[in-house]
């Protein structure tokens, strides 16, 4: 019997509409427009188009988008200088700089310069701290992503074998926090565990970021469990390149419960949760009640 594929466009589709109906809310009860400020340095094109495409579904959910387009030889201090500006600006909520920066930029020095309640992409230290012992933090999109498509398949995780392979500070670490919240037992794995596929077998929900293409084989899955696959990788083939992720689907899609695609799957939940944090961002400074993950 194959898996029941995980549709992250119809998830994601749903996930914006959902933000839309609290964003007005919002603003007709208590005058509060979300904005979402995104500071672009170069002129990548790739990094471009994604921006704009942030910036048109910030205006289709009712947020404000308040856009910064640098050129890739700002200085450090002038990126700071204007970071330090939208911290201060009550009409924006939520702040991301774009990555990858020019190497003249300390990221860590960045990231460390937004101010924790606005950043919404969870990746500054505070917020992973509070992440980790509990509080209430906003944490990086695409973990909040994973945690939001899980749930389609398994209401409750509470007691359930969840293994994370992938440890990084943006994905694996945080991942791992969100299942612990959601009372799964969690385990850490990367590609220097021991017997990698006998914890796999264990997984009845298995998450995979280690950024190797096709890496997890359908052998290695337990029957029936549900597989979030978080990996892009391009591979070539034929004189032909497609896209792929760490878990090899056609095996895995005979033997798990379900299973996200790549693509499609956990890619286009990352801007519909940008928004959801967005939102959780401006409900957190005026204090009230924030949508919870």
């Amino acid at each position: 019997m194959s898996a029941t594929i995980i549709d992250g466009k119809t998830i994601a589709a749903d996930l914006r509409a959902a933000v839309k109906a609290e964003t007005q809310h919002l603003c007709a009860a208590r005058g509060i427009v979300p904005g979402l400020a995104v500071v672009l340095l170069g002129d990548d094109p790739a990094s471009q188009s994604y921006v704009a495409s942030k910036s048109r579904a910030v205006l289709e959910v009712g947020m404000r988008p308040f856009d910064h387009h640098l050129p890739a030889g700002v200085s450090e201090a002038e990126l700071l200088s204007l970071v330090q500006k939208l911290n201060a600006d009550p009409a924006v909520h939520g702040v991301l700089v774009q990555m990858p920066l020019p190497p003249q930029i300390s990221t860590k020095r960045i990231v460390a310069s937004i101010d924790p309640d606005k950043d919404v992409d969870g990746f500054h230290p505070l917020n992973a701290g509070r992440l980790f012992t509990g509080l209430a933090a906003l944490a990086p999109c695409t973990p909040i992503a994973c945690i939001k498509l899980i749930k389609t398949v398994n209401a409750s995780l509470a007691g359930r074998e969840a293994l994370m392979i992938g440890r990084s500070h943006i994905v694996g670490n945080p991942l791992a926090q969100l299942l612990l919240k959601e009372n799964a037992t969690v385990t850490i794995a990367h590609t220097r565990s021991r017997d990698l596929p006998a914890l796999c077998r264990r997984a009845e929900i298995l998450c995979v970021a280690i950024g190797r293409a096709e890496y997890i084989r359908g052998e290695w899955i337990r029957p029936g469990s549900t597989v979030i696959d978080i990996g892009i990788n391009r591979v070539s083939a034929g004189g032909k390149s497609r896209i792929v992720g760490d878990v090899n689907f056609a095996e895995a899609l005979e033997v798990a419960g379900a299973i996200t695609p790549v693509p499609g799957g956990v890619g286009p939940m990352t801007i519909a949760c940008l928004l959801f944090n967005t939102l959780r961002a401006a409900c957190m400074q005026a204090g009230l009640p924030a949508p919870e993950v």
